[in-house]
């Protein structure tokens, strides 16, 4: 058996295939349904993952302000900030995130909470912050990405 002919396939941008899915984030609790998306988001759930590469899917949640925290931590736990300045120090809890979301001013499908989480859930390099534009968030069961033709998928099921 000739072992040169055998040679190791690594994907590149072009030959990986990304599809757009849907989940239902109500009654979910954050954190788990957050690792699940990094999941997705990252590409862990496809035979051809590769670390290094951008092989996941585009994730789009629906329902997001429908989301359960368990405990007392959508009031107890605290998210800070820092600005740079001396004094700069900001305390965010989970319910003052909520409540940003339904900021008009905010730019359609970024969600403070969302983001915030995921974002510790992914790597932090260039890859990372290229990963965090796939997730699209919303507040109500409705999206304005019917053109991609996502498909809805069940978390629960997913390990």
């Amino acid at each position: 058996m000739d072992t040169l002919s055998y040679k190791t396939l690594s994907p590149n941008a072009q030959s990986i295939e990304r599809e757009w899915v849907v989940i239902d984030a109500t009654d979910q609790v954050l954190g788990r349904l957050c690792s699940k998306v990094a999941k997705i988001l990252r590409g862990k759930h496809k035979p051809t993952y590769s670390p290094y590469t951008e092989c996941g899917d585009n994730v789009i949640i629906i329902n997001a302000d429908k989301v359960v925290l368990t405990g007392k931590k959508m009031t107890d736990r605290i998210y800070l900030n820092y600005t740079g300045y001396p004094g700069g120090q900001r305390e965010l809890t989970p319910e003052v995130l909520m409540k940003k979301s339904y900021n008009k001013h905010l730019k359609p499908g970024i969600h403070p909470l969302y983001m915030r989480v995921l974002k510790g859930m992914l790597p932090k390099n260039r890859l990372g912050r290229r990963l965090i534009e796939n997730v699209h968030v919303y507040n109500g069961p409705e999206h304005p990405h019917q053109a991609q033709e996502p498909k809805v998928i069940d978390i629960n099921k997913m390990k």
